[in-house]
């Protein structure tokens, strides 16, 4: 039976079996929701020739996504006592994720960031709310605790100022977007400097896994976009030899984020922090591969204005980050020299 309210004691970072939950499967099925609608405009101002501009749009974008989720994740698996409040208050961010998503288009039409913005905070604050009562529940970290409530709701009101400015140029509002997100950034650095929250190492390693399947089915995605637009019209080998890559590129992308083995090796903070915050570079590649076959379709379909090599570098350029992401949270501290790939990894 759920209680509506009950104390929020640390989580046992020990605990046997622990494994994510379906709110936070539901959590993760909101934010990939997103981060597609990322990938969708990623691929459509490439398509458009407009690369640098929908880069910069893009980082913003799935910044802002990631964040939130690594965010709640990392809170959920210290804290997470599944009474009603806690579920409550995920079904809010839940709902700031969505409306996140339906902002987007008009984020990467013209860097209008009302409705981003506004869905940002929807899924920010409600967090402030748990680590208050963490604080409660848990008076050994009290500081830390407290230390993100207010650090959650100061950054949260520094966006929520940016609605009532007047229209900045693009370069300046681009960099007040990046001072807000090194404030984000700074927040757990602070807080956990205090005490370290009780997280679960299996269960962080499991919810960043689950993550990574979940984007990679951005590409999975272009293969079957590509196979319906070969189906759909004059055949054109081009798009079987898209959707073929695709798949494999999709296998081999998993093969090696699963290998076998820990993931994270440590739970010093600044390892644990490099890990958990170098994997934007890896869920950001996954879904940019993703837009990066999509492009493709629609270059080999004769839809869009860039040229093939465009198209190859879209692929090509993702899947170099993600191999140096798997290199900067994992490899570089389980592989004998610098230039070792991840295929030759080993469990220890």
């Amino acid at each position: 039976m759920v209680k509506f309210v009950d104390v929020m004691p640390p989580r046992d970072p020990a605990e046997v079996h622990r494994a994510s939950t379906p709110l936070e499967l539901l959590f993760d099925l909101a934010t990939v929701i997103a981060i597609a609608a990322c990938a969708a405009g990623l691929h459509h101002g490439l398509a458009e020739g407009h690369a640098v501009d929908a880069i910069v749009k893009f980082a913003i974008a799935f910044f802002a996504v990631w964040w939130a989720w690594m965010n709640y994740t990392w809170f959920a698996s210290a804290y997470d006592n599944n009474d009603a409040v806690f579920r409550m208050a995920t079904f809010v961010i839940i709902g700031g994720a969505v409306t996140v998503a339906s902002g987007i288009d008009a984020l990467f039409d013209d860097l209008d960031l009302r409705l981003v913005i506004v869905g940002y905070v929807v899924m920010r604050l409600p967090l402030a709310l748990l680590w208050l009562r963490a604080a409660r529940g848990d008076p050994a970290r009290r500081s830390t605790s407290l230390i993100y409530a207010a650090g959650l709701v100061l950054v949260q009101s520094y966006w929520a100022s940016m609605l009532a400015l007047p229209a900045l140029p693009q370069r300046l509002l681009i960099g007040a977007i990046a001072a807000g997100f090194v404030l984000e950034l700074v927040v757990p650095i602070l807080a956990e400097r205090r005490a370290n929250t009780p997280w679960h190492h299996d269960h962080i390693e499991e919810r960043y896994g689950l993550l990574t399947i979940i984007v990679l089915g951005e590409v999975l995605l272009a293969a079957a976009l590509s196979l319906r637009t070969a189906g759909s019209g004059d055949f054109e080998i081009g798009f079987v030899h898209i959707a073929m890559s695709a798949l494999v590129v999709t296998g081999a992308m998993w093969w090696l984020y699963f290998p076998g083995g820990r993931h994270l090796h440590s739970h010093k903070l600044p390892d644990a922090l490099a890990w958990g915050y170098g994997h934007v570079l890896i869920f950001g590649a996954v879904a940019s591969v993703g837009a990066g076959f999509s492009l493709l379709v629609d270059i080999v379909a004769g839809k869009a204005e860039a040229s093939l090599a465009t198209g190859d570098l879209a692929v090509g350029v993702p899947l170099a980050l993600y191999m140096f992401g798997l290199w900067l949270v994992r490899d570089r501290h389980l592989l004998e020299g610098r230039g070792a790939m991840s295929c030759s990894y080993s469990p220890s």
